[in-house]
């Protein structure tokens, strides 16, 4: 009895950390992910929260990235003072 509601509880515990979705596959793509999913010894919900994740992991990189080249561009006219304020100072010490 005591193991049986260990087993109710993990379950509950494992339905509440997880959600099933429903996705459409055009026939072409399922056939290539069954074909993956046969090579790399995986199953399906696998490979699609593998590849879910790769695509949202690229997603914010590529959204870091834009952040980041628009900084940059925001301060390159400051940037480029403060270089050449510290020029002058370069040129002092050799």
């Amino acid at each position: 009895m005591k193991n049986a509601r260990k087993e109710k509880r993990r379950r509950d515990l494992h339905a509440a950390a997880v959600r099933r979705v429903v996705v459409d596959f055009p026939k072409p793509l399922l056939t290539r992910a069954e074909r993956v999913v046969a090579e790399l010894d995986m199953n399906r919900s696998e490979l699609i929260r593998t590849a879910v994740e790769q695509y949202l992991d690229l997603l914010q990189r590529q959204k870091l990235d834009r952040e980041l080249a628009d900084g940059y561009r925001l301060n390159a006219e400051h940037d480029r003072s403060i270089g050449e304020e510290f020029a002058a100072v370069d040129y002092e010490n050799f």
